[in-house]
């Protein structure tokens, strides 16, 4: 009986499997560590509050290469185009469902009446030069002068000049709502003037 003690701490496979139990507890507790700081930084960011600004909840947000019906103008998120818009300034209305595929990357779109007059486009242009994640475009039937849309978010203004159009951009531009934070605004169609 006393030789099987022996044989026993001598055998390496019981150790091993000791070692084994205690690196994969390590490393589950470090797991649960990483998530609660994550969790914590998550639910600690507060998302601003903007005066204006609608939310939306996108239940669907599947890749189709159909055309889409979207429940509002312009889209604030829902199936999509597998090819993102590229952002930047447009001077000609955009496909839905591409500039729908930039917003789940954390774009922001501004989109404006037709009729604005340059001066008033360029203003918005000044919002997002030099931004990555934004998009610019005329889109006809707006319900409003200026729209700006994230996804999930949306804010109607008569007067491009509203303070809170910016504060928007600031915002929600690959901001708390973005679906795929850090995913690309280039590598997909059109080619922005600027």
């Amino acid at each position: 009986m006393h030789r099987a003690a022996d044989e026993f701490a001598l055998d390496p496979v019981p150790r091993r499997r000791g070692v084994v139990r205690v690196f994969i507890l390590a490393a589950t507790l470090a797991i649960l560590a990483a998530d609660l700081v994550g969790f914590t930084r998550l639910t600690g960011e507060r998302e601003p509050e903007i005066a204006g600004v609608e939310r939306f909840d996108i239940p669907e947000r599947g890749h189709t290469t159909d055309p889409v019906t979207y429940d509002r103008i312009p889209p604030a998120g829902g199936p999509h185009d597998p090819a993102l818009q590229n952002c930047g300034v447009y001077a000609e209305p955009l496909r839905d469902e591409n500039a729908v595929h930039s917003l789940e990357h954390g774009a922001v779109w501004l989109t404006y009446r037709p009729d604005l007059p340059a001066w008033q486009v360029d203003m918005l242009s000044g919002l997002i030069k030099g931004k990555h994640h934004a998009l610019l475009s005329p889109y006809p039937g707006l319900p409003a002068t200026v729209v700006a849309t994230a996804w999930g978010r949306q804010l109607a203004v008569d007067d491009p000049a509203d303070p809170r159009i910016a504060r928007f951009v600031d915002v929600y531009r690959a901001g708390p709502q973005s679906v795929e934070k850090g995913a690309p605004c280039d590598g997909g169609v059109g080619n922005p003037l600027r």
